[in-house]
């Protein structure tokens, strides 16, 4: 078992964490751990209950956004989420989420909310903004958005120890990126205080809405938190448009067969609430509980921050 301190730190942020969405006006919701439907991502497998026809819950998203549609306005739950075949010293198959919406946020009031919700639990100082371009351009001295897909594999094949051409090849450009943000960019992301990545490529959109920046390019209205190269939340400036939801999950269970994994059942109760224009606009942040403990008590493993590592 950890060490109870830690338990007991973890019980206060927990806590703390509570009395800041209600004190902001959220509501707080439980949603299931296991449903019938499930929204597919490329790189993240849900687990399958014996029964065949349930999924336990990479994150309660699907259920968050239909009761925003049926007007629950913001809310926000601390839950239990799973994921299959991920454990090493910031993951675990099971592990605490904790996930919020509020309607009428835009990409930089989600960011500012994230921002202040770090520095009321910890103490830390208001988060850096950082473009995804601005990050690239800092350590790889590259525009990610309209730099030659060759040039992004000269810069990763030493990362990636030589891979033949072939291999390469078999990479599009959203590999090879994701391949340089984790290998060459991540570690120095929140060096000195929390940083927020923002603007992802619009081939990186996921969820959430697309946009063009400063520079003319249509970016991701999507969001990520780093403080010492751990990624410690997620957030989206909700896509809310059914049709377009659809064809990006059409196209994310097509890659997953592609790359040997099956397809899944797409959100169709959540694309029905959709349809019918009820999904409001807002921005939703899915945040790593057992990863911000880890920084609250300075642990450099899950394992340091929950009660049973060895279940």
């Amino acid at each position: 078992m950890i060490p109870l301190e830690n338990l007991r730190r973890r019980a206060r942020l927990l806590a703390e964490l509570r009395r800041f969405f209600v004190e902001r006006g959220f509501l707080e919701v439980e949603t299931p751990l296991a449903s019938s439907e499930v929204i597919p991502e490329q790189h993240i497998e849900p687990i399958a209950l014996a029964d065949g026809l349930h999924f336990l819950q990479a994150s309660p998203e699907l259920h968050h956004k239909r009761l925003l549609c049926a007007g629950a306005g913001a809310l926000f739950e601390i839950t239990r989420s799973f994921r299959g075949f991920e454990r090493g010293p910031l993951h675990r198959p099971e592990f605490t989420i904790v996930e919020w919406y509020r309607p009428g946020d835009d990409l930089a009031a989600g960011m500012a909310l994230l921002d202040e919700l770090l520095q009321s639990l910890l103490g830390l100082p208001a988060a850096k903004r950082t473009s995804y371009r601005e990050a690239f351009q800092r350590t790889l001295a590259i525009d990610p958005h309209t730099v030659p897909i060759e040039q992004l594999c000269t810069l990763a094949a030493p990362l990636l120890g030589h891979p033949d051409e072939a291999e390469l090849a078999s990479w599009d450009r959203d590999d090879v990126l994701n391949a340089l943000l984790s290998l060459a960019i991540e570690a120095g992301l929140g060096a000195s205080g929390p940083e927020l990545l923002y603007h992802y490529p619009a081939t990186q959109a996921a969820l959430a809405r697309t946009a063009l920046d400063g520079h003319g390019v249509e970016v991701a209205e999507r969001f990520e938190l780093y403080l010492r190269g751990i990624e410690l939340a997620n957030g989206y400036d909700e896509l809310t448009d059914e049709v377009v939801l659809r064809t990006r999950l059409e196209e994310v269970n097509r890659r997953r067969v592609l790359q040997g994994s099956s397809s899944l059942p797409l959100p169709e109760r959540l694309l029905s609430a959709m349809a019918k224009g009820r999904l409001p606009a807002c921005t939703g942040v899915a945040l790593g509980f057992d990863r911000l403990a880890m920084v609250a008590v300075e642990a450099r493993e899950i394992t340091e921050v929950v009660a049973f590592a060895d279940s």
